[in-house]
């Protein structure tokens, strides 16, 4: 377990610039890598345990929310993914590097808090939308068996 908490702790309860004064901010924050969740404590004593799983596929990044409505990326495959390394990103957000190499999503405390009110609801949305897709949450298995061509193009 890895706990991320040295550089924001001394804020609690300070507006900082870009912060709304009544955001909630994070009195503590742990990465669980067995069990891949982070766990996220609040000043309201609001805790959450949110997988990497669920915060790479809702990463606030452009690269998986797109430029406006209707042009989000639908994340597969990521059953597995791990976070690498959690950065802070002044005082009012982190960002993670997760283990398949995306690293552009800037969480502000209030997206972190707000993915925890909803993990439910938000969840049963990605699960739906993959289910639509005909996608799955696993990785594409490396080296499955796939039919082999001869050279005729066909397969025998």
């Amino acid at each position: 377990m890895l706990s991320f908490w040295h550089s924001v702790t001394a804020f609690t309860g300070t507006v900082m610039a870009g912060l709304d004064p009544n955001t909630l901010v994070p009195t503590e924050i742990k990465l669980h890598q067995a069990s891949r969740v982070m766990e996220l404590s609040f000043a309201d004593g609001t805790r959450f345990r949110l997988p990497y799983e669920y915060l790479r596929v809702y990463s606030p990044s452009a690269e998986v929310r797109g430029h406006g409505l209707g042009q989000e990326t639908l994340q597969v495959g990521k059953r597995d993914v791990a976070i690498a390394e959690l950065e802070a990103v002044g005082h009012y957000a982190v960002r993670p590097k997760f283990s398949d190499g995306h690293e552009s999503g800037i969480y502000s405390w209030d997206y972190l808090y707000d993915l925890g009110v909803r993990h439910d609801e938000l969840w049963a949305r990605y699960l739906a939308r993959l289910e639509l897709a005909g996608a799955s949450r696993d990785p594409d298995s490396a080296g499955a068996a796939t039919p082999s061509a001869h050279a005729c193009g066909h397969h025998h």
